[in-house]
């Protein structure tokens, strides 16, 4: 099974070198390479990330990648604010926060594709949006958790008086007390929107639905300015993760999906992103985050956007070919 996976590999890299050199640049680092480390939740966006070094992608690039998961969006912001990692999957409210609340100087590189589902108890008899008052949704301060959630009670007309709000900041115990009856909804990702509903807990509207765009992965400016090429081959390696996901059937890479936290029964059932090339982040969805803090002040009036895209990474990157078997 190895050599065709091998072989594959080693012809893909061959119309890499070639078109490197068409370029006159170098597609294999030619300086030695410092070791990367990304922190994300257990969530789907970063599966091409997973896929790219489970299949030995990033190794085959040279690139020492170490991937770190985080339950909760405090603690992957806690790590990135002691450097215990380079960069992270985050979501725009929490990074405006993380920036213009702690002075964290960070720089988005690429869009990440995900959704969440809002997902009600079946205990709760809620079957539409309206039956929310007076009923305990759960969120995470300063992500898009609460911002999505905010944005579907104003969609169903409901004030924040009207309902119970906890915080539960911690992932998979969001989901344990939606699976115990302990609140009646809250927006929850994938492998744990699929977890729940395979309980009969029922989803109402997703934020695709809803049009939120809100995920996106971000490096520290010191990891920016002294591991750039480190991140150029993260972001070579993710759209090869892309492309591997898109060539093979799942049954070939399901293994990484129960890594990730998804159960064995359902790596059929879980819907898939649609997975697209690295691609800049929205500049208009990261404005609506920095008007929705200010509006709740979470971050002073006072706060501007400081260079939030780093917009010099992706160009180098956008003439990336595609492999056709």
């Amino acid at each position: 099974m190895k050599r065709p996976i091998l072989f594959f590999w080693f012809i893909l890299f061959f119309l890499y070198s070639c078109q490197s050199k068409k370029g006159d640049s170098s597609f294999l680092p030619l300086t030695e390479l410092q070791p990367l480390t990304l922190g994300m939740m257990p969530t789907l966006d970063g599966l091409p990330f997973h896929i790219a070094k489970t299949q030995g992608i990033y190794d085959s690039l040279g690139l020492d990648l170490t991937i770190l998961s985080f339950n909760s969006a405090n603690d992957r912001d806690a790590a990135f604010q002691t450097r215990k990692i380079d960069g992270m999957i985050t979501d725009y409210p929490s990074a405006v926060a993380l920036q213009a609340i702690h002075h964290t100087d960070l720089g988005f590189i690429l869009k990440n594709d995900g959704y969440f589902c809002f997902i009600v108890s079946k205990e709760s008899n809620i079957n539409q949006l309206e039956q929310l008052k007076e009923k305990n949704i759960a969120v995470s301060r300063n992500t898009v958790i609460e911002y999505a959630t905010d944005q579907l009670l104003s969609k169903a007309g409901i004030k924040h008086t009207e309902i119970n709000m906890p915080e539960i900041g911690q992932l998979p115990l969001r989901l344990q007390m939606l699976q115990y009856n302990q609140i009646d909804a809250s927006f929850l990702p994938d492998p744990a929107a699929s977890i729940a509903m395979n309980s009969k807990h029922r989803s109402l509207v997703s934020t695709q639905e809803l049009g939120i765009d809100f995920t996106a992965t971000a490096f520290s400016r010191k990891a920016l300015n002294e591991k750039r090429e480190e991140i150029e081959l993260l972001i070579t390696g993710y759209n090869l993760g892309v492309d591997y996901i898109k060539m093979h059937p799942q049954k070939e890479w399901e293994q990484v999906l129960i890594e990730i936290g998804v159960p064995e029964n359902l790596t059929g059932l879980v819907a898939l992103p649609g997975y697209q090339k690295a691609k800049r982040p929205s500049a208009e969805a990261i404005d609506k985050a920095i008007h929705w803090l200010k509006e709740n002040h979470r971050i002073p009036q006072t706060y501007s956007e400081k260079n939030l895209i780093d917009t010099t990474f992706i160009p180098t990157v956008s003439t990336i070919i595609q492999y056709q078997p």
